[in-house]
């Protein structure tokens, strides 16, 4: 068994039509966050708990921001790219939970979502959670959204 850890920040957009993505949802009407993907905190950490699992280092070892081929990708690419890596290491996602830490918006109708679609990429069940800073620091002021993650897997052969 191996487990990992993950935690991504971005800050929010000042490019008002940019869309907030979180778990592989579209949340509409919120602020979209900066980023050189689509910056979905929520998927990212969850993909730096698995690489971190898997010994692979981090998000942006594989898929670097300063890479123009992955400007504007989708995070559910980058996490299905990130499955392969997984899977070539000769591992499989067991279970994974993602606490996502945002004042705004409020994201309790939107988690069973998040949770479905990750699960679906990652072949196991990935639980999501929200929680806020109570107003404190730079989440707290809504300049941004973070997550963290954890992931548990197990060796394939």
């Amino acid at each position: 068994m191996r487990i990992g850890h993950g935690i991504d920040v971005h800050r929010v957009s000042d490019d008002s039509t940019r869309e907030l993505w979180l778990g592989l949802v579209l949340i509409p009407g919120a602020s979209g966050l900066a980023g050189h993907s689509d910056a979905d905190v929520a998927t990212h950490a969850l993909c730096d708990a698995l690489l971190g699992a898997a010994n692979l280092g981090d998000l942006g070892r594989h898929f670097p921001d300063t890479d123009p081929a992955f400007a504007g990708t989708s995070s559910r690419r980058l996490l299905e790219l990130t499955m392969l890596l997984i899977a070539a290491q000769g591992l499989r996602v067991t279970s994974a939970d993602v606490t996502i830490i945002a004042e705004r918006p409020k994201l309790a109708d939107f988690m069973a979502a998040m949770s479905d679609e990750l699960s679906s990429v990652v072949g196991a069940l990935v639980t999501v959670k929200a929680t806020t800073v109570e107003g404190l620091g730079a989440l707290g002021r809504v300049e941004g959204i973070g997550a963290t993650a954890v992931a548990l897997m197990e060796e394939t052969r």
